[in-house]
């Protein structure tokens, strides 16, 4: 094994290099950044048992993540390295929870949610209309006939007065009465 015959920086000229970074997103700076740390980092994502093609993939994020933020980090807290291998210990983890949590496929038929009313629901809503109807039909026929233009024509108490003939306090004397009957109807039927 032929030794690298450049020396590696010590760590203050790495942060020096994240600086130059995260002042004028300087390219060189970067460039030697990538060049000593994707290695490592891809070798440490190896130990820790991720595939090949995968750590190589988790190196590139971890060194697009330097990019992007070299203007947080802080040398008092630790040094470049600490802060580069603690994101990709943290891209490690993300990797792992998707892995556990795959994403949804909203197009997945078990999550698609079938539209079709239930037949209980059909079966319940079908009875409590023919009460309904039945204890209309029960109504004397001056109600009913007002009851149901009010609610089935959507008709305005003015235009069922004229359109029977009725002062406007009759119809809504017949719809009152006829609902008073019809909650009375309907809570014998239940």
């Amino acid at each position: 094994m032929v030794a690298d015959p450049t020396p590696l920086p010590r760590d203050p000229a790495w942060a020096d290099a994240l600086e130059a970074v995260a002042s004028s997103q300087d390219r060189a700076a970067f460039a030697g950044l990538f060049a000593h740390f994707a290695p490592r980092v891809k070798g440490y994502m190896r130990r820790l048992g991720t595939e090949d093609r995968r750590a190589e993939d988790l190196a590139q994020e971890v060194m697009l993540t330097v990019w992007r933020r070299a203007a947080l980090y802080d040398g008092a807290q630790g040094t470049v390295s600490t802060w580069i291998f603690t994101i990709a210990r943290n891209k490690r983890i993300d990797q792992l929870r998707r892995e556990r949590r795959p994403e949804i496929d909203l197009h997945d038929p078990a999550l698609v949610q079938d539209d079709a009313p239930q037949a209980e629901h059909l079966v319940a809503q079908t009875q409590s209309a023919r009460r309904l109807r039945d204890a209309i039909d029960a109504l004397p026929t001056e109600q009913s006939k007002v009851l149901r233009k009010n609610f089935f024509e959507d008709k305005a108490h003015s235009v069922i007065a004229e359109e029977l003939e009725l002062p406007l306090g009759t119809v809504k004397s017949r719809v009152r009465l006829a609902l008073t009957k019809l909650r009375q109807a309907l809570q014998d039927m239940e």
